[in-house]
């Protein structure tokens, strides 16, 4: 079963994440496809635009934890950091759809989204600290520029979850549409999405980007140092295996 399925709707590529069993929670081999697909997407003319999603019931619930503590010290090389690093580089634009469980990386993902749309039942959670660690995707810079300082703090050194009208009221999501329906709002908008200009649309987000904070490239660089630091703590290792031995 791959875990990362892609199909075609016109000019729209569509991944899924596809290991609902585990709640998409997020392997490095699916990080590695979701790279692949995305240079893809990005390669081909007839790609328009790109919608990522879940099942009706989750989208994600961040990191598998004991497949990431097989990586090892993390590296430029990590598929997780590849997958980081491609984020905020891509030119095709970039929908989501989310419903259910959007955890950690199921949340950083969407401040490189475009468009995402959610469902009146999705909840957010960005428990890093909970776990030891420090967040990840720029997210330390991303998230204060879209909702300010104590806010962000809030989400990030609490890291308790939040609900889709929080998610909308901070600009995460652009707006929130009945269980059932998300997957379908996601897909109406990619597919307009992909109906515009090619290259005016290029050129648009690549004017958006102006306004986001510059060091993106930097803040990644200085996460992955003390990220990496802190997987390889004692405290962390101790929070993370009790996690697992509850699980």
């Amino acid at each position: 079963m791959d875990l990362i399925t892609l199909h075609r709707d016109n000019a729209v590529m569509v991944l899924t994440l596809n290991r609902p069993d585990k709640r998409n929670a997020l392997t490095q081999q699916m990080y590695s496809a979701l790279s692949q697909h995305l240079k893809a997407a990005e390669a081909d003319d007839e790609v328009r635009a790109v919608l990522i999603q879940g099942q009706e019931d989750c989208f994600s619930a961040g990191n598998d934890l004991g497949d990431f503590l097989k990586v090892g010290r993390l590296t430029e090389s990590t598929p997780v950091i590849q997958f980081l690093r491609l984020l905020p580089e891509l030119t095709k634009p970039l929908v989501a759809a989310v419903s259910g469980s959007a955890v950690g990386i199921g949340t950083t993902l969407l401040l490189h989204c475009d468009l995402v749309y959610c469902t009146d039942s999705t909840r957010f959670q960005l428990p890093f600290v909970n776990l030891g660690l420090v967040p990840e995707a720029a997210s330390s810079v991303l998230l204060p520029a879209l909702c300010g300082h104590q806010r962000a703090a809030e989400l990030l050194m609490l890291g308790e979850p939040f609900d889709a009208d929080t998610a909308l009221s901070l600009g995460l999501v652009n707006a929130v549409v009945p269980t059932g329906e998300v997957l379908a709002t996601g897909a109406a908008k990619a597919q307009a999405l992909a109906a515009r200009p090619p290259q005016a649309l290029a050129a648009t987000k690549a004017l958006l980007k102006q306004a986001r904070p510059a060091d993106l490239h930097e803040a990644m660089t200085r996460e992955l140092a003390a990220f990496d630091t802190q997987l390889a703590s004692a405290e962390t290792q101790a929070v993370i295996a009790a996690r697992l031995q509850k699980r």
